[in-house]
């Protein structure tokens, strides 16, 4: 066999494979997939203070089961304070304090994204992901158990937010604060 013949013989088989390779690579449904933030309260005074409920639509992103990657996609913008226990005009105070220059700085870290570099197993329906997240302009490694349930992928992880140069708010000298680490979940769909 020739030297030309076969790169082009090789060039046929690429062509041919290189949809198949991406079949297994599917697209997140945004309309169904969502990030919360868990943010908890702390410090002397902890009771005048709240927890408080973060969520924001996934804005894209991708599965590849077959590669085990995920890349997800959160527009900062789109982070909703939704703290039951709170009023309207608290739950204002606290998303215009959130978005500020204060805690996440959206206008100069307008993205959140997490892509993976490695999926290993943790049981039937369960895996351990480990992967960049990139929050507040910085890029720090996490780890995210995963589950799926149902057609949901349902993750979890915590992170310490001055990991990623965020100073966690405190109220009246610190008798009033919420805690560094916070707890991220996701609920991500795939597209059908």
């Amino acid at each position: 066999m020739n030297v030309r013949y076969f790169r082009r013989f090789a060039a046929l088989i690429f062509i041919a494979l290189a949809p198949a390779a991406n079949a297994q690579q599917r697209a997140i449904d945004t309309a169904k997939s969502v990030l919360t933030v868990r943010v908890y309260k702390a410090g002397v005074f902890s009771t005048f203070g709240h927890d408080h409920e973060i969520s924001a639509p996934v804005a894209s992103g991708n599965v590849d089961a077959a590669a085990r990657r995920v890349e997800l996609h959160v527009h900062a913008s789109t982070l909703r304070v939704r703290d039951k226990d709170a009023s309207e005009k608290d739950r204002a105070e606290i998303q215009k304090t959130m978005t500020g220059s204060e805690v996440l700085d959206v206008p100069q870290y307008p993205e959140i994204s997490f892509r993976s570099t490695s999926a290993e197993s943790a049981g039937a329906n369960a895996w351990t992901v480990r992967g960049e997240l990139t929050l507040h302009g910085q890029t720090h490694p996490v780890t995210v158990e995963v589950r799926e349930q149902n057609g949901h992928y349902l993750g979890a992880s915590r992170l310490r937010q001055t990991e990623f140069g965020i100073k966690p708010i405190k109220i009246a000298g610190g008798a009033v604060k919420v805690k560094d680490e916070v707890q991220i979940e996701f609920d991500v769909q795939l597209m059908r």
